[in-house]
């Protein structure tokens, strides 16, 4: 039997588990079935043993270029190294897809794990089914129009070209996309359980207090996720940027929008009983939103450096998608009457009425994001031509609602809930106002100009003195637990934020970038900065050649941009090369090297201030989303001014 034929038949044993599934779940909760919850859980594990068995195939065929099987002899290569040859995997569209298969049942089989004391719970088995159904559709597009393992008969000799050469020339390759896996498909469970609490009309809280931390973290993953995938671009594409709203980094930062949005409102329908509707909406968008995202990424619809190749899942796909909306959509219309919330907003001034402008704003950001993502692929499709939407459009429609969210960001966590005082404003706001004017005021002294950076800045130094008063105050009277729990964790989280806020105004608002063509011994000036270039060098490798140029930075370290080019399929990559500080970075890459016999070189020198601070924000965004999923101290109920929320009675694992 062949390499090919052994990985298919573990993909098509995993598809009947996830459909078996669908139906043992199904006649359970119709009443047939009485020990389905037993079956249920063994086939969770068959669905995570061969999707297992189908990764390890997978790459055993990569690690020993197996030629024999399609992928591989499409994407590996023996001259690629073995960190990349490992990477190949989810560097192209099969690969990818069954990779997300294996998270997704990865996530099943966590579920049955952690609710195996709840297989009474008639909500838990429609998420179950749910979970079984979305499994199921990805199985039958690695049977179907994806699959992985297709035969290939390859010549004597045969060596295959080796994944994209952009995705095999810095490290986070190997770690951005499954990091954005984990979020993507992490928030599915949320949806499923949703979907369980639409159909069984348990609408109040239950489904949110049995899936905070499954969320939480599903946000954390996606979060870090795009952090990489921005640090990746900078340190890999040699364009000076991090973020220049391509679809598919849009197709990320949509479900990110609408997530947090709903990490956010959740804490109102948990307090105060309201925007059931709201809160069952936004879940649903964000998994839908994931899957619209990969069908942008791997529906061959658009050309992108992060897109997939041309492929037939689009339809499928697109078809998912509709199914999901329309469903949702049905059973929130049926559900109607019951999701009529029990509590009501006592004053705009307080808690909720700013988490419910966040809410108002972030939806409006996703709006704005999805519109410019998608209207060039309706006009297309409608006429014919082709347009596009640049960075203009999004900084100009996404600026006043960034600026907004900042100053939210600020008040929303000092508000009390119900009403609030001026008195009790004033108090609280008083140092964070200060914090945001000294941070006006240095920014001026050190020579920032521009409304727009200043005002980031006075926000993000405002915000950031919220947080840091609200950590303050919860370390004194907790300890070391004032740092753990959702709320202290979210203040965490709010600090990087408001880091990446700012360095993000920074490095837009004061960049400086120019093109000079150098000599050996020529030395060039830019924004404080000198740049000297003192010659050539080359390498060879067994999958490239290079030439690199040696550049001194201010008189200190060398640095070596340089070309690449690919003796596989002759593709020419730029090397960039960076050096960062706290202050600014010098980002260096090689236009081009004359063919003038005289050494020169066009060096691209790209300066911006505090780009280290959006990988530094980052990081401290991903330990306070750690921080907030562990248990903090329990808050004792309050008696509400309003209609209270009346939770469900289910009994929900710590």
């Amino acid at each position: 039997m062949s390499s090919a034929t052994v990985g298919a038949v573990f993909v098509a044993l995993g598809a009947a588990a996830a459909l078996v599934g669908i139906g043992v779940v199904a006649f359970g909760l119709l009443g047939i079935h009485q020990r389905w919850w037993r079956d249920a859980r063994w086939l969770a594990f068959a669905t995570l043993g061969f999707s297992a068995l189908s990764i390890i195939w997978m790459e055993r065929a990569l690690i020993t270029r197996d030629f024999t099987v399609e992928f591989v002899a499409q994407h590996g290569s023996h001259q690629t190294s073995s960190i990349f040859n490992i990477a190949t995997m989810w560097s192209a569209l099969e690969g990818s897809i069954l990779l997300w298969t294996f998270i997704l049942c990865g996530y099943l089989v966590a579920v049955v794990v952690k609710f195996k004391d709840r297989h009474a719970d008639a909500m838990l088995g429609f998420a179950l089914l749910t979970l079984f159904f979305v499994t199921a559709f990805f199985f039958l597009l690695m049977v179907g129009p994806s699959a992985p393992f297709q035969s290939f008969d390859p010549p004597v000799g045969y060596d295959g070209p080796g994944p994209n050469p952009l995705l095999q020339s810095h490290i986070l390759m190997a770690f951005h996309p499954p990091i954005l896996y984990l979020g993507y498909v992490g928030f599915t469970v949320p949806f499923a359980f949703a979907i369980g609490a639409l159909a069984t009309g348990r609408v109040g809280e239950g489904w949110l207090l049995a899936t905070r931390r499954w969320t939480v973290m599903a946000w954390g993953f996606l979060t870090l996720g795009i952090i990489l995938g921005a640090w990746w671009s900078y340190e890999t594409l040699g364009w000076g940027g991090y973020w220049a709203w391509d679809p598919v980094e849009n197709a990320s930062f949509l479900p990110w929008l609408t997530g947090t949005a709903f990490i956010h409102s959740v804490m109102v329908q948990e307090r105060r009983g309201m925007l059931r509707v709201w809160n069952l909406s936004l879940v649903i968008a964000t998994f839908a939103l994931t899957i619209l995202g990969t069908f942008i990424t791997r529906s061959g619809v658009l050309e992108s450096v992060h897109a997939f190749s041309n492929s037939a899942i689009g339809p499928m796909l697109l078809g998912f998608f509709g199914l999901i909306v329309l469903v949702s959509l049905v059973l929130i219309g049926w559900r109607g009457d019951q999701l009529r919330a029990p509590g009501r907003m006592d004053s705009p001034v307080s808690r909720e009425g700013a988490f419910l402008a966040n809410n108002v704003l972030f939806a409006a950001f996703a709006f704005v994001v999805l519109l410019g993502t998608i209207f060039p692929l309706i006009v297309e499709a409608v006429d014919g031509r082709t347009i596009s939407v640049g960075n203009p459009y999004f900084e100009r429609m996404t600026m006043p609602i960034g600026f907004t969210l900042l100053f939210l960001m600020a008040i929303a966590p000092i508000l009390p809930w119900r009403k609030a005082s001026s008195g009790v404003l004033g108090d609280r706001l008083i140092w964070p106002a200060w914090l945001g004017v000294g941070a006006i005021v240095l920014a001026v002294l050190v020579g920032a100009r521009g409304w727009a950076p200043l005002l980031a800045f006075g926000l993000g130094g405002f915000a950031g003195g919220a947080a840091l008063r609200q950590v303050v105050l919860a370390t004194r009277r907790q300890g070391w637990r004032g740092l753990v729990g959702r709320t202290n964790g979210g203040m965490i989280v709010h600090v990087g934020v408001v880091l990446i806020a700012v360095a993000f105004a920074a490095s837009n608002a004061y960049v400086h970038q120019s093109e000079f063509n150098l000599a050996p011994g020529e030395t060039a000036s830019i924004a404080g900065h000198t740049i000297t270039y003192e010659g050539l060098s080359f390498r060879e490798f067994a999958n490239r050649t290079e030439t690199r140029a040696t550049v001194r930075v201010d008189g200190g370290q060398v640095y070596e941009p340089g070309i690449a080019v690919y003796t596989a399929s002759g593709q020419v990559v730029g090397i960039a090369s960076v050096r960062s500080t706290a202050f600014d970075d010098v980002a260096l890459s090689i236009e081009q090297f004359p063919n003038d016999g005289t050494d020169r070189a066009v060096v691209r020198v790209t300066v911006q201030p505090l780009i280290v601070w959006l990988w530094v924000g980052g990081l401290i965004m991903a330990v306070g989303t750690l921080l907030a999923v562990l248990p903090g101290k329990r808050r004792q109920p309050t008696a509400p001014v309003s209609a209270p929320a009346v939770p469900d009675r289910v009994e929900v694992p710590a």
